[in-house]
């Protein structure tokens, strides 16, 4: 059994507030290593159920925010940008089982530092007509190479958010949401003791688990957070203006649309 671990952030228990996310304000060094627990956690959940190879990609900003010699030695390491499927590199090498650890709420969502794929450019995503979020847009890629999702792990939005979504999967709640930037989290040693438990019990039922299917070709339509950042998105001849902030084009599959979103969110580096 192969099997891969994508580490967020934002749902990390004890992880509130933008400073702990962003690279080079103090609180986030401590909150990278809080990932990095939570992320060995899920490495001896899936050791434990069997699995006899498992790969942790590391799934927030930059892609290299876990400490390398802070992991788990038996985990081969996914890290570093730009890579064609994101915050699911790995599902290409034949994995069996995919666990979303740190998640989060989607944009606009109540959840704690709600968000999907990019605060600062996308203020909503849909996809097939149906708002996503990163857990749905990842899962469905994931699902694209016949890996489901067994196991997620973040606050409590995420589960209310996604449990339609993977009805068999296995939901970890590190915190409960109380606003944007608060939130009741667990202590860093009972959340990472339920991740272990989590990613355990979900592999034990993965054959419940369907790997998720989006239909073809794929409908995009993304609310930019301003009328000029849907300028910009515009500057690529494929996509249509909807109105002011709206956008909206095809791909044929959901990993041309997954890799033509990133784009998007890349090209608005330019307006910062």
């Amino acid at each position: 059994m192969k099997v891969l671990i994508s580490v967020d952030i934002e749902g990390v228990a004890g992880v509130y507030h933008p400073e702990q996310v962003r690279a080079g304000n103090p609180e986030y060094e401590r909150a990278r290593r809080l990932m990095a627990q939570e992320a060995n956690a899920a490495v001896e959940g899936a050791f434990a159920a069997g699995a006899e190879e498992v790969y942790v990609n590391d799934s927030h900003g930059g892609f290299r925010n876990m400490p390398p010699d802070l992991l788990d030695a038996r985990a081969q390491v996914i890290q570093g940008k730009p890579r064609y499927l994101s915050m699911v590199a790995g599902v290409e090498l034949g994995v069996d089982a995919v666990c979303m650890v740190g998640y989060h709420s989607r944009a606009q969502g109540r959840g704690i530092l709600a968000h999907t794929i990019n605060s600062f450019a996308f203020a909503s995503i849909h996809i097939n007509g149906q708002e996503a979020s990163e857990a749905s847009i990842y899962g469905a890629l994931a699902g694209a190479y016949g890996a489901p999702v067994v196991m997620l792990a973040g606050d409590d939005v995420l589960r209310e958010e996604n449990q339609a979504i993977f009805p068999h999967a296995v939901f970890v709640q590190t915190k409960r949401a109380t606003g944007q930037g608060s939130g009741i989290s667990l202590s860093p040693e009972q959340a990472q003791q339920a991740i272990r438990a989590g990613v355990e019990q979900g592999l034990a039922g993965r054959a419940r688990c369907q790997p998720l299917r989006t239909a073809s070709p794929v409908q995009v339509q993304i609310a930019a957070t301003s009328p000029g950042m849907a300028d910009l998105f515009c500057q690529w001849p494929t996509l249509e203006r909807v109105d002011g902030r709206t956008v909206r084009f095809s791909a044929p599959d959901i990993e041309s649309a997954v890799r033509m979103t990133n784009c998007l969110s890349a090209m608005s580096s330019m307006l910062r």
